[in-house]
């Protein structure tokens, strides 16, 4: 599990997001998606994949701060490296 803490949090109702924590992608949470795409930090690709694997969901996905989202793409490509 990899934890990112957001510079600007992501509200969720009256609660706040602060930290996006993210766990290894499974191959069937892969499914319907372009490993090429994943791993080049598609936008799109991401908001598909990361609600899967993390405790954001894609709306709030669609909220992070551009830094915030490079930081959490960042974790999300670092699975395949390792």
């Amino acid at each position: 599990m990899k934890k990112v803490t957001l510079s600007s949090p992501v509200k969720r109702g009256d609660a706040e997001i602060s930290t996006v924590e993210l766990r290894e992608p499974s191959a069937g949470e892969l499914r319907g998606l372009d490993n090429f795409d994943v791993l080049r930090m598609n936008v799109g690709a991401h908001r598909t994949l990361i609600p899967r694997i993390s405790n954001i969901t894609a709306n709030e996905f669609d909220m992070l701060r551009p830094k915030d989202l490079i930081a959490v793409q960042q974790e999300v490509v670092a699975f395949f490296m390792e």
